[in-house]
């Protein structure tokens, strides 16, 4: 059993959680990702590690709170414990001196982008963050990134924060006037946003990585669960990433792959509420 020592409500339906687990921790590197099971019986939730403390022997995990299992997940509090937590699963990320790098982040994406931001820093890179999200109840994490950043960019869909508008606007800006300088750009978010980061990209020849977040059952590659089309080759996000090439990865095979158990998810969430209502 693996003890909460802090859970946050960090906006809206978006949590906070430090976990012990002395061993993960020694071993967790930014791009790594863990699973998470509430219960004996509960669903495998895979979560990108957004943070770790190796002296205090600690993870820390940002979920939304918007499926069944991430439900019963965030109704854990200080003093719970996990059933399981098994990682660092994943390759880590691969971290050299670019010169320039830049990070697209999109709302839940703020959380695992952040350790590899850090890391990019204290490989002597200058570090430009491009944070976005919905509105500005949404924004979190904001003191975070920009302290890992020489700058940082906040863009909102409403304008109630930063600048508004999509983060793929400030990216485009970056590559036509840094193109240059810029040796690589990292994006973490909304399939639909990655996608059009990656399309960005390609526009300038400008390396771009995205770490993606497919359908996970057991993590280990033998599922099937979260393969994926790069460059036309099948691969599994688990095993074989969960960062890639954008440019390579088939997109529209990663949106519809996450629509397939929509109407399960649905289903799910209409009994979980059926029988709450019940009690």
């Amino acid at each position: 059993m693996f003890p909460i020592l802090k859970k946050t409500e960090l906006v809206p339906n978006i949590f906070e959680m430090v976990v012990h687990h002395p061993r993960l921790a020694e071993k967790a590197d930014p791009g790594h990702f863990v699973i998470v099971m509430v219960s004996e019986s509960g669903e495998r939730i895979p979560l990108t590690v957004a943070d770790f403390d190796r002296d205090a022997g600690t993870i820390t995990l940002v979920i939304m709170a918007i499926g069944v299992s991430t439900k019963k997940l965030c109704s854990l509090n200080t003093g719970d414990s996990l059933f399981a937590l098994i990682g660092p699963l994943g390759h880590a990320s691969k971290i050299e001196n670019f010169g320039t790098a830049v990070m697209v982040a999109g709302g839940v994406g703020t959380a695992p982008i952040f350790p590899i931001a850090r890391k990019l820093r204290e490989y002597s890179n200058h570090v430009i963050s491009i944070q976005g999200a919905r509105n500005k109840d949404l924004l979190f994490w904001t003191d975070k990134l920009a302290a890992v950043s020489d700058e940082h960019i906040i863009t909102t869909d409403d304008g109630s924060a930063g600048r508004k508008g999509i983060v793929t606007e400030p990216l485009k800006e970056l590559l036509e006037t840094q193109r240059e300088k810029i040796g690589c750009v990292y994006t973490i978010g909304p399939a639909i946003m990655m996608k059009f980061c990656a399309e960005t990209c390609r526009r300038y020849n400008v390396r771009a990585i995205a770490s993606l977040n497919s359908v996970m059952i057991d993590g280990t590659g033998m599922c099937g669960g979260c393969r994926v089309k790069i460059n036309n080759e099948t691969k599994f996000t688990c095993v074989d990433g969960p960062e890639f090439d954008a440019l390579a990865v088939d997109w529209d095979g990663v949106l519809a792959r996450h629509k397939m158990y929509c109407n399960e998810e649905k289903c799910a969430l209409e009994r979980m509420e059926t029988s709450r209502r019940r009690l």
